[in-house]
């Protein structure tokens, strides 16, 4: 019951924080950046590798060695990828905490014409400033950027999709699971990051249209009581590690294919000569569907002290007997660009077990 009720909280905290257009602003930045960083780091090793078999073909280096330097050249992308990607959520963690507390404040106010305002915002002791139309110059921007390209009746229309929230475990299927779950409910947290097309059944103005797209998952689990993760042959057992461990982090990334019938309340809007059309995002939206995809990799994380109190961090690359392909079922329900999200995989998260991912938290979906 207790983590029911921290889930709870953790909700209504999540809402609060996504009240503000700069936290939402903030967060697609953090995002994009994320995304950089990891096709940067992929390219890098593609032409490193690259570069290697060239040197092999010519005869400069054995099959060994260049099988040796894929090995290293892969590692040390990963480790930056790891390093980059994790100041990027310490940052978005910052953010959360700075504007829960209230620490991220704006201002509208002088020298903009066309009704523009200004906006500050602090994170720590650095100010950032940046402009956004009002709401009637956005409008009437919006409206001129119909007429003009002449796409007034669009059917498909794009969004970037970024969500975050609590992820945790359930046992045969049970809510009340989460109760006795051996996994840490606040530092277990997954991000989503991907692209989707919202396309509508019908040629005319409509409420229903069908969501599809692709995205990326970066989902953590975190044990309690300073347990970890062991593959013993074909079972993943759950030990007590022999020193005191500072943290213990199972991380899988998997890519998904999520599919979704939406139900857009938007009031639709008539122009002067009758014609009407949709009006996307600007109501209560809910969303009902699944997902399928496959796991890219999965690697455990310790952290702990040696006895001249040296720290020391261990990673271990394996699969630790998780299905590879996953299915599932999600849903959403917010205001605009806004949603509380959970997502539910069908199959197990270990071959063999009765454990079942589920991710409950905020998406955020940015035309």
């Amino acid at each position: 019951m207790k983590k029911i009720v921290l889930l709870i909280f953790f909700f209504a905290s999540l809402v609060v924080v996504a009240q503000e257009k700069t936290f939402e602003k903030e967060v697609a930045k953090i995002s994009k950046r994320i995304e950089l960083i990891t096709k940067n780091q992929k390219d890098s090793l593609k032409t490193k590798v690259l570069e290697i078999d060239k040197k092999l073909d010519k005869g400069e280096i054995t099959k060994p060695t260049a099988e040796t330097l894929k090995k290293e050249v892969a590692a040390y992308h990963a480790k930056q990828i790891e390093l980059k990607v994790g100041e990027q959520e310490r940052l978005l963690q910052l953010l959360v905490q700075d504007k829960t507390n209230g620490k991220i404040a704006s201002s509208s106010n002088k020298d903009f014409s066309n009704d523009d305002e200004i906006n500050t915002f602090t994170v720590g002791n650095k100010t950032f400033r940046f402009t956004v139309d009002s709401d009637t110059n956005y409008k009437n921007k919006k409206e001129k950027k119909w007429h003009r390209s002449n796409r007034r009746n669009r059917s498909t229309t794009t969004q970037f999709v970024f969500a975050m929230g609590a992820n945790n475990v359930l046992q045969n299927n049970q809510l009340s699971s989460l109760n006795d779950s051996e996994y840490q409910f606040r530092r277990s947290r997954f991000y989503e990051l991907g692209f989707t097309w919202k396309t509508r059944f019908s040629r005319e103005a409509s409420q229903l249209y069908f969501k599809y797209g692709v995205s990326f998952l970066w989902n953590n689990l975190r044990l309690e009581d300073n347990q970890y993760h062991i593959k013993n042959g074909d079972v993943t057992e759950i030990q007590v590690f022999p020193q005191d461990l500072k943290d213990s982090r199972l991380r899988h990334v998997q890519m998904n294919f999520p599919v979704h019938l939406e139900w857009d309340l938007s009031k639709n809007k008539k122009y002067k000569d009758g014609f009407v059309y949709d009006r996307r995002n600007s109501s209560v939206r809910i969303g009902i569907g699944g997902f399928a995809g496959f796991k890219l990799g999965t690697r455990q994380y310790l952290e702990y002290s040696d006895p001249n109190n040296g720290d020391i961090e261990q990673v271990a690359y394996d699969n630790f007997n998780m299905n590879v392909f996953n299915y599932g079922l999600s849903a959403y329900l917010g205001y605009k660009s806004t949603s509380l999200y959970v997502k539910y995989d069908l199959n197990p998260l270990f071959k063999d077990t009765e454990t079942r991912n589920i991710s409950m938290g905020l998406r955020f979906d940015l035309d």
